[in-house]
C-alpha cells in the first residue's frame, strides 16, 4: 500500500504539496498538481478516511444498531 511519501518522491515534490493537493488548500500549479494526480494513479493511492477522521476529530460516519439482522424488517 502506498503512503503519501512514495506519491511525493515519484512526483519529484515534498510531502505538504502532496497534501495541499489532496485537501486543495494554498496555491499549487496545475503542472503539479497534475504531476501529483499522476503519481496517485500510477501508485493506486488513496487516502485513509480512518486517519483522517481522526487527525479531524470528525467522521462522517453513522452508526446503527439493530437486534437482529434476521428478522425482516431490519
Amino acid at each position: 500500500m502506498a503512503k503519501i511519501e512514495d506519491v511525493a518522491e515519484r512526483a519529484g515534490v515534498s510531502v505538504t504539496t502532496v497534501s495541499r493537493v489532496l485537501n486543495n488548500r494554498g496555491y499549487i500549479s496545475q503542472k503539479t498538481r497534475d504531476k501529483v494526480d499522476e503519481a496517485m494513479k500510477a501508485l493506486n493511492y488513496q487516502p485513509n478516511e480512518m486517519a483522517r477522521a481522526l487527525f479531524r476529530k470528525k467522521s462522517n460516519m453513522i452508526g446503527l444498531i439493530v437486534p437482529s439482522v434476521a428478522h425482516p424488517f431490519f
